[in-house]
């Protein structure tokens, strides 16, 4: 992708709404172009500028359906509908923020899109350049506490080598919108890459599967933190490790 190609896909990338292999292709080119990263920074600047400062407002019901069907009020009989052509702009513009508010509205979870979206693409990413550890170990108490000064928080390290599911190290990465921790076990070939961090609130929410991509992704929160497992695991397998995972690191 040259500087043209990348600019233009800006919002759709801010939004993470890019396919994994554009995303990689964009994450490359800003890596190289200091002038396309500052212009990633604006746009991403300005998303969180809105975002923070337009008041949210759940839609009715009645109004939700409206819009998907793309219906309008009814006229009153004997009556004509008069739409002069600035009024008719106007609509197609209130239209268009009227979707975009719903679309904001739109309620956020464990397995939130866009979140999974990154992590999908730090998932490739981890094994297409090389970088799948920043500190390699197979000990947990080596990897737990290189995370600490480097993190807000401190993630749990199970060991799972007795259950087929050796730990190989843990890394940096960054995803819904803060630093997050990589824990990377093994199960043969296959690479797990386990992200996880703080996320406000008591509540459990059960391993939820989802297949993106040709991957499989597990998202649950527990104990005040957010996690994610990503995988090309099959989902039966997968689903063991989260089950051991969660079993080990429970309270």
């Amino acid at each position: 992708m040259d500087c043209r190609d990348v600019r233009n896909l800006l919002n759709a990338y801010s939004d993470g709404e890019l396919d994994l292999v554009r995303r990689l292709q964009a994450e490359h080119h800003l890596a190289e172009c200091t002038a396309c990263t500052e212009h990633e920074q604006g746009v991403r600047l300005l998303r969180e500028a809105v975002v923070a400062a337009a008041p949210y407002y759940r839609a009715p019901d009645s109004l939700r359906a409206r819009v998907q069907r793309g219906a309008v009020p009814p006229v009153p009989a004997g009556r004509r509908r008069v739409v002069p052509y600035a009024s008719a702009g106007l609509g197609v513009a209130a239209a268009g923020l009227l979707v975009a508010g719903l679309v904001l509205m739109r309620p956020s979870g464990p397995a939130d899109d866009r979140v999974t979206d990154q992590l999908l693409a730090s998932h490739v990413r981890s094994l297409q350049v090389d970088h799948l550890t920043d500190v390699a170990s197979s000990d947990r108490h080596t990897v737990k506490p290189w995370f600490r000064g480097k993190l807000d928080f401190s993630p749990q390290v199970p060991d799972l080598k007795a259950d087929g599911f050796p730990l190989t190290g843990g890394r940096l990465d960054y995803a819904a919108d803060r630093p997050v921790a990589a824990l990377v076990y093994m199960r043969r070939q296959h690479v797990i890459n386990l992200f996880t961090w703080p996320e406000p609130g008591d509540d459990v929410w059960p391993a939820k599967p989802s297949g993106r991509q040709g991957f499989e992704v597990r998202a649950w929160r527990g104990a005040g933190m957010a996690y994610r497992a990503v995988s090309d695991l099959n989902a039966d397998e997968l689903g063991e490790f989260v089950g051991l995972f969660r079993q080990a690191a429970s309270p």
